[in-house]
């Protein structure tokens, strides 16, 4: 009897396994999704929130994150469209999330976010590299 139960338990745990890993992505694009979607809003507070705290030391006042992300991503800061197209992981406690965006102006931008889990399970944002895409338009 022993032996059937560990025998279930070992061909259930890499789909327990697979579903918490599942929703790990989940959080985490729910995390950049929110952001992008707070700047679009100007809901300063709710972008700076989606910030690791190391950033938001950077930058202790959502004001002067904000004012950071309009001068310096400013594609993300007003996106006319974007779409999560990849989600992997990156280190130990963290995930990449790979995003495809427009700025106002019509040209096509790739970013790829790092997050990091927080001791409190909350996945926050800890950095962006905005890269224009090839050929788009300036």
């Amino acid at each position: 009897m022993r032996c059937v139960l560990l025998l279930a338990v070992l061909l259930l745990m890499p789909r327990f396994a697979q579903a918490a890993d599942d929703a790990a992505r989940e959080a985490a694009k729910a995390t950049v999704e929110r952001q992008i979607d707070a700047f679009r809003r100007d809901d300063a507070a709710t972008a700076y929130a989606q910030a690791a705290p190391a950033i938001q030391g950077l930058f202790p006042s959502s004001d002067t994150f904000v004012a950071m992300v309009r001068d310096g991503y400013a594609a993300i800061y007003r996106a006319r469209r974007y779409s999560v197209d990849r989600i992997e992981d990156a280190g130990d406690a963290g995930l990449s999330v790979g995003v495809s965006l427009q700025d106002q102006d019509g040209v096509d931008w790739a970013a790829l976010y790092s997050l990091e889990m927080q001791p409190d399970g909350a996945w926050r944002i800890t950095g962006c590299r905005l890269l224009k895409v090839p050929g788009s338009r300036a």
